[in-house]
């Protein structure tokens, strides 16, 4: 998303009560938050990586296929805002141990999918359960750190995106070359089931907010503060520019990467995905880096990296498309870890509705962008969506502008 040792009493355990301390509790605090994240989101990317099998499977156009895909990204943004607008009626552990044991059944189902309509259908929903799980545990992570460390929490929890990013990739492309697209979605639907009995044996249990008596105003009340709050409105709309960025490449670089001249093999595809290793590495250092340099210059020096990859994805070389491809990965789930971050320093109230707001925006920001660039792709090529790209980079590095912390910011419930 790192070290998350400020979790209060309720925070990660492994069966017994209280904060574990010392490093090996942080650490094991961390590999559990990274662990939770990729079992959480590892459907939503996987899947890119078998698009053109999908492609050939369904006969359909690229773009049509690319939307199927992406498609979860609707039912992401329905469900960050309607987590956020219930946030505090609902039991945090609860809800994600129910979003990721319900997650399985329409995962499983898409192996039977018969058409293009019914397997966008099943995105979608799956996208609403992975987003439900999503802004719980961000929420979670927010109430029980401090604000100051809250960064470093998401930080933990974006790194597990991250490797989502590249194991599920790795996986769905192994599994669909070698077993057929049907088991690849059946091993899928396994992994939810392991992430809510990872949920199950290591979170600690929380109390609504409602339940609590701190919920004194309405959820609309909630909402139209967070709306009004100018740092919180910039870093929504930066987090619809982030995906919209990252989907825009990692989508339609397949069909690049596959014709002529690169030609990789489905099975070669899996592996281009090893691009995702740096930003393993890179991503649990970005709450650190926001806490002593700022979060506008962490958020500028990430987008400057991300956009140094973007030329390198023109060029008829393997090498230079992943070097290019590594860059951006780096720049956008660096930037993406110190937005979440700030999101839940610069929240003053709720900040379970306003970590549902930013989710439900940059959510909306992929679909948004499949739209979009897969349309500037199938009728004036690569070069023009990668333009769209770097149009999406340059507005957020523009928004980034407003990122600058309230004087004074609440500090969180023990």
């Amino acid at each position: 998303m790192a070290d998350t040792s400020v979790m209060q009493a309720t925070a990660m355990t492994a069966g017994h009560d209280g904060a574990e301390h010392g490093a090996s509790g942080a650490l094991l605090r961390t590999l559990v938050i990274g662990l939770t994240a990729f079992l959480t989101v590892v459907d939503l990317f996987a899947t890119q990586a078998i698009l053109p099998s999908l492609v050939k499977h369904y006969q359909v156009s690229r773009a049509a296929m690319g939307f199927a895909v992406n498609a979860s990204t609707i039912g992401m943004a329905i469900a960050g805002l309607t987590v956020a607008f219930f946030s505090r009626h609902i039991d945090r552990r609860r809800g994600i141990l129910a979003s990721l044991a319900l997650l399985s059944i329409p995962t499983a189902l898409l192996a039977l999918a018969p058409d293009l309509t019914t397997f966008t259908i099943l995105r979608i929903v799956q996208g609403l359960f992975m987003a439900s799980a999503f802004t719980l545990t961000l929420t979670y992570l927010a109430e029980q750190c401090s604000a100051s460390d809250a960064a470093t929490a998401s930080a933990a929890y974006i790194t597990g995106n991250v490797a989502s990013n590249l194991f599920g990739r790795l996986m769905s492309a192994a599994l669909a070359d070698h077993l057929g697209l049907a088991t690849n979605f059946y091993v899928f639907a396994g992994l939810n089931l392991a992430g809510a009995a990872l949920v199950y044996f290591t979170l600690g249990r929380t109390t609504p907010m409602a339940a609590t008596g701190t919920a004194t105003r309405s959820s609309v009340a909630a909402f139209a503060e967070h709306l009004r709050n100018g740092p919180l409105r910039a870093s929504f709309g930066i987090g619809f520019l982030i995906l919209f960025a990252f989907i825009g490449t990692f989508t339609f670089v397949n069909f690049v990467l596959v014709a002529d001249p690169i030609g990789v093999s489905p099975m070669q595809l899996g592996f281009v995905y090893l691009v995702f290793l740096p930003s393993i590495l890179t991503t649990p250092l970005a709450g650190r880096v926001a806490r002593r340099a700022g979060t506008r210059p962490t958020f500028w020096g990430a987008l400057a990296v991300a956009a140094a990859g973007l030329p390198l994805l023109l060029l008829p070389s393997l090498t230079a498309v992943l070097a290019g491809l590594a860059l951006i990965g780096v720049g956008t789930f660096f930037a993406q870890a110190a937005a979440t971050g700030f999101v839940g320093r610069a929240a003053t109230t709720d900040r379970g509705s306003a970590s549902g707001i930013y989710l439900a925006c940059y959510f909306f920001g992929g679909i948004v962008g499949t739209a979009i660039l897969g349309q500037i792709f199938d009728r004036l090529g690569w070069t023009a969506c990668v333009g769209g790209i770097a149009l999406a980079l340059a507005a957020a590095a523009l928004l980034a502008l407003r990122l600058k912390m309230p004087t004074i910011v609440s500090a969180p419930p023990a």
